[in-house]
C-alpha cells in the first residue's frame, strides 16, 4: 500500500464536510434564528447530558416485579463496547433519573453526583462514558452547541482584535439581565418543559469587560455592538482540548491550591494592561472554567483538601466560582465526584462537613452480584481475539467469575439456603421452593452486599498471569486460575485479616465442586450423547409408563408374553432425577398428561421437550455405557484399541458440542476418570 492510497481514504471520506460543519461561523442574529428552529442547542449542561444518554435509546424490563429501564448508552456504543458497564442496570437507572431530574430543574443540577462503591466497580468508567459520551454527542446536529468571540476590538479598546471566549458561553448571555424575561417567553412559546431553553448567569469577567466598553463606545445600542463585535461560532467538546470536559485529580498539598480549579494571573499580561485586577490579565483556565457547558469529573473528591471543597459548594449550589481578585462567576456544568467506602465513611463523621453532604447525591455503584454479568467483564478482555495463542477452557472465566461473586455476597439468614444457592438464585435459576418475591427479600436484608469482596482487577491480573505462565501447555483450564485466584491472596493489599482470608480460600473449595459437577455432566453427556439410544430408551420408558397409568400389560418384544410394566427400568431412570419414590406416580401422570395434550394439537412427543426427563435420560444412558468405555482406565494410562476409539469418539463430542479443545477433553476426561475411580475405591471399602 502506497501512501497516496492511504490520502485517498481521507480524502473519500466527510472529512472536509465534518470539518466545515464544525467549524461554522455566523452572527448573533444568525444564532437566534438556529435557536428558534431548534431550541436543543441552547441546552444546559444537564439537559444536554441527558439527551445524550436518551439519544441511543432504552430497554425496559421486570425483575422482582419492579420495572427496570435498562440505558443502551452504558453498553458503550461510542468505542465499540471498550468501556462497557455490566450488571448495574438498576444503579445506572437511577444516576440518569437524577441527570435527568437536573435537565428539568427539579433540583439535582444544585447537587454534586457522587458515585460511592468500592475498587474497581466500575465508578470511574461511567464518568469516562459520559465524556466520551459528550465529545461525540457535541459532533452531532443533535448535540451541536455554540459559544461565541468578540472580533474587531483593536481599533477602539486597543487590545487583541479577536478574543474568543475564554469559558465557552452562551451566546444568549449577551441579552441583558434585565430584558431576558420577555425574551425567554418568547422563546419558550409553545414548547414542552423538556425543550425549555434557559438562560442562567451572566458573561464572564474579560467578556463582561469588553461587553461595558463597547456598550459605552456605541451609546447603548446594543444591538450594533452584537452585529458588528458578536461571532458566534460552533464548538465541539473535548477533554484533550480541555473545552467543556474538565478532570481534577488530588495531588499533595504543598503542590497544589485553589487556582487549578478558577484560574490564575497571568503575569506578562500584567504588563500590558497594567493592573492584576484588568480580566485581561487573568487566565480563566481553571477547571471549572473550561468544563463550563460540560462536566467536571472529581477523582477520589472527598479526598480534596477543606478549601477545594468550600469551591465545589458554591459551583454546586450557586452554579458560581470566585476567581482570585474578580466577582463570582456564573457556570454551567454537571459535576460528577467519585469516592470510595472508607473515605465516604470519614465524611459522615465529619461533622465540619454537614453543607457537603447536604449537597450531595449519592449513588452507590457496587460489584457485580449476578454471575452471568460479571462473566461479561472477563470475556470482554479474555476471548479468542484477544488471547489468539492460548485456548480458554470451557467455564474457566465462569469459575472464576463464580467465586469473585460468592466473595460478595452476603450469608442468607435462610438455614435452607446455602451461598452458592443464593448466587444462582440472583443469576435467574428458578425454583419451586423460592418466588421472586423471596429473592426480593434476599436482597433486601442483605444491605451491603456488593460493597465489599473480590475486585473484578483482581481476577483480570489472575487470569492474566496464568495466560503468561501457560501451565497448561497451551490451554488454560478453570483449575489452574482457580490455583492462581487461591495463591495469590497471601498477598492481597486488600485482605486484611485472616478470617476474610480464610473465608475466600474455602469459598474457592465451593467452586471447585461446582466445577467438579459441570464437567461431569458434560463428560456423561458426550458419552451418551447418542441420540438414537436415548430415543430408544425414552420409547420404553413411554411405553412403561403408559401401562402402568393405564393399568395394563406391555408385550415383551423378544418373547411376545404380556409382562407386567417394567418398575426397575422406570425407577432406575426416575431416580436421576430425584423423584422420590412417594411421587413416581405423579412424575408418571404428568408425563402422560403432556403427551396427551400434544396429541390433541396433532403434535408428536419429543423427550428434548421435557427437560428433567431428557436429564433423567442421558444419566441412565451414560451409567449403562460408562463401563463398556471403562473411562477409569485413563487414570492407569493403559487403555486398549477398542476403549481408545471410544474414548476419541467422547473427546470429539467434548470439542464439537462443548467448546473443549484436544487438551483440556482430555483433561476433562482424566479428571472425570479419577472422580470415578474414587467412587469406586470407596464403594469397595464400604464392602
Amino acid at each position: 500500500m502506497d501512501s497516496e492510497k492511504i490520502f485517498s481514504f481521507v480524502n473519500k471520506s466527510d472529512f472536509q464536510k465534518n470539518y466545515r460543519d464544525l467549524s461554522w461561523e455566523g452572527t448573533f442574529k444568525q444564532y437566534v434564528d438556529m435557536v428558534l428552529e431548534s431550541p436543543q442547542i441552547a441546552q444546559t449542561a444537564f439537559q444536554r447530558l441527558y439527551e445524550m444518554i436518551a439519544s441511543y435509546g432504552y430497554d425496559t424490563y421486570t425483575e422482582y416485579k419492579k420495572k427496570i429501564t435498562r440505558w443502551k448508552f452504558f453498553d458503550d456504543p461510542v468505542d465499540g463496547g471498550a468501556d462497557a458497564v455490566y450488571g448495574l442496570d438498576v444503579h445506572l437507572m437511577k444516576l440518569v433519573n437524577i441527570i435527568k431530574a437536573g435537565a428539568y430543574q427539579y433540583g439535582p443540577e444544585k447537587r454534586v453526583i457522587l458515585l460511592h462503591g468500592p475498587v474497581g466497580s466500575a465508578k470511574s468508567t461511567i464518568v469516562r462514558l459520559m465524556k466520551k459520551g459528550l465529545e461525540r454527542f457535541s459532533q452531532t446536529s443533535q448535540g451541536a452547541l455554540y459559544s461565541f468571540k468578540w472580533i474587531n476590538l483593536k481599533d477602539i479598546l486597543n487590545m487583541e482584535d479577536v478574543l474568543p471566549c475564554p469559558m465557552h458561553e452562551e451566546p444568549l448571555h449577551l441579552i441583558p439581565l434585565e430584558h431576558r424575561m420577555p425574551v425567554l417567553s418568547e422563546l419558550n412559546k409553545n414548547r414542552h418543559q423538556d425543550q425549555n431553553i434557559y438562560i442562567e448567569g451572566e458573561l464572564c469577567p474579560p467578556c463582561r469587560y469588553i461587553f461595558k466598553r463597547l456598550l459605552e463606545h456605541y451609546s447603548g445600542d446594543w444591538a450594533e455592538l452584537t452585529r458588528k463585535h458578536i461571532a458566534v461560532r460552533r464548538v465541539t467538546l473535548s477533554e484533550r482540548d480541555r473545552i467543556g470536559i474538565g478532570t481534577f485529580q488530588p495531588k499533595d498539598e504543598k503542590n497544589q491550591d485553589s487556582t487549578e480549579l478558577t484560574g490564575d494571573i497571568n503575569y506578562r499580561k500584567i504588563a500590558i494592561y497594567g493592573s492584576d485586577s484588568d480580566p485581561r490579565a487573568f487566565n480563566f483556565d481553571g477547571e471549572f472554567n473550561i468544563a463550563n457547558r460540560g462536566v467536571i469529573e472529581f477523582i477520589e473528591v472527598l479526598k480534596l483538601d477543606v478549601a477545594f471543597l468550600y469551591d465545589l459548594l458554591t459551583a454546586s449550589q450557586e452554579h458560581k466560582i470566585k476567581p482570585k481578585k474578580f466577582a463570582q462567576t456564573d457556570i454551567d456544568l454537571v459535576i460528577i465526584g467519585h469516592t470510595n467506602e472508607p473515605e465516604y465513611r470519614k465524611l459522615q463523621n465529619n461533622e465540619y462537613m454537614e453543607a457537603l453532604r447536604d449537597r450531595t447525591v449519592k449513588i452507590d455503584v457496587p460489584y457485580i452480584t449476578r454471575l452471568s454479568q460479571e462473566v461479561k467483564i472477563y470475556q470482554k478482555g479474555f476471548n479468542s481475539r484477544t488471547v489468539p495463542n492460548i485456548h480458554l477452557a470451557p467455564h474457566m472465566l465462569e469459575m472464576a467469575s463464580m467465586w469473585a461473586v460468592l466473595t460478595r455476597l452476603e450469608e442468607p439468614k435462610k438455614a435452607n439456603l446455602t451461598l452458592m444457592q443464593k448466587l444462582k438464585l440472583y443469576n435467574g435459576k428458578t425454583s419451586q421452593h423460592f418466588t421472586e418475591d423471596n429473592i426480593k427479600e434476599l436482597r433486601k436484608e442483605a444491605k451491603r452486599e456488593g460493597m465489599a469482596g473480590i475486585s473484578p482487577r483482581y481476577i483480570q491480573d489472575k487470569i492474566s498471569n496464568a495466560l503468561i505462565i501457560d501451565k497448561g501447555g497451551g490451554c488454560i483450564n478453570p483449575f489452574i486460575v482457580l490455583n492462581e485466584l487461591g495463591g495469590g491472596l497471601k498477598g492481597h493489599s486488600l485482605i486484611t485479616d485472616e478470617e476474610t482470608r480464610k473465608r475466600y480460600h474455602e469459598l474457592l473449595g465451593e467452586v471447585k465442586k461446582e466445577y467438579e459437577d459441570i464437567v461431569k455432566h458434560e463428560v456423561q453427556r458426550a458419552i451418551s450423547a447418542d441420540e438414537s439410544a436415548i430415543e430408544k430408551l425414552c420409547g420404553n420408558y413411554i411405553d412403561n409408563v403408559k401401562a402402568y397409568i393405564q393399568k395394563e400389560k406391555i408385550r415383551n418384544p423378544y418373547t411376545g408374553a404380556e409382562d407386567e410394566p417394567d418398575e426397575r427400568l422406570m425407577r432406575s431412570i426416575e431416580e436421576k432425577i430425584e423423584i422420590a419414590d412417594n411421587r413416581k406416580e405423579d412424575f408418571r401422570r404428568e408425563i402422560m398428561n403432556y403427551i396427551g395434550a400434544l396429541a390433541l394439537e396433532g403434535k408428536s412427543f419429543d423427550f428434548r421437550m421435557n427437560e428433567r426427563l431428557h436429564k433423567a435420560l442421558e444419566l441412565k444412558l451414560f451409567e449403562d455405557q460408562k463401563d463398556t468405555i471403562k473411562l477409569t482406565t485413563l487414570v492407569s494410562k493403559v487403555v486398549d484399541k477398542e476403549t481408545q476409539a471410544k474414548i476419541d469418539i467422547v473427546k470429539d463430542r467434548l470439542i464439537k458440542n462443548y467448546g473443549y479443545c484436544d487438551i483440556c477433553a482430555s483433561d476433562a476426561l482424566s479428571f472425570v476418570a479419577s472422580i470415578f475411580a474414587r467412587g469406586d475405591a470407596t464403594k469397595n471399602e464400604r464392602k
